[in-house]
């Protein structure tokens, strides 16, 4: 990829002058697509990811990074109390969880 894009630049003309702000230029857009392409997406997943967690609250029903499904009936800063089945909770950490269905709304279909 990298032969692909200095195969791009414009030829040299007369001094280097001309070369090497075009490397500088061609450098430049690179580093803005990365940005672009990969930096912003996550930091946006991160920032819904957060705001998932921290909306949860008792009675949402959510399924775990283990495939465990079930509804919380409690919550603390980092855990969860979840009822799996009747008279069985677990307490598991926020972070484990990775789908919430909230009271009211319509299941995820994944």
């Amino acid at each position: 990829m990298v032969s692909f894009l200095l195969a791009m630049a414009p030829p040299p003309q007369g001094g280097e002058g001309g070369s090497i702000w075009s490397m500088v230029l061609m450098f430049g857009s690179i580093i803005a697509i990365f940005y672009f392409m990969i930096i912003r997406p996550q930091q946006k997943r991160t920032k819904e990811r957060a705001a998932l967690l921290e909306s949860m609250k008792k009675g949402d029903k959510i399924i775990t990074a283990g495939g465990i499904h079930g509804t919380i009936v409690g919550i603390d800063d980092k855990t969860v109390l979840v009822q799996i089945a009747d008279n069985v909770k677990v307490k598991l950490e926020r972070g484990s969880v990775s789908v919430v269905n909230k009271v009211g709304e319509l299941p995820v279909q994944n």
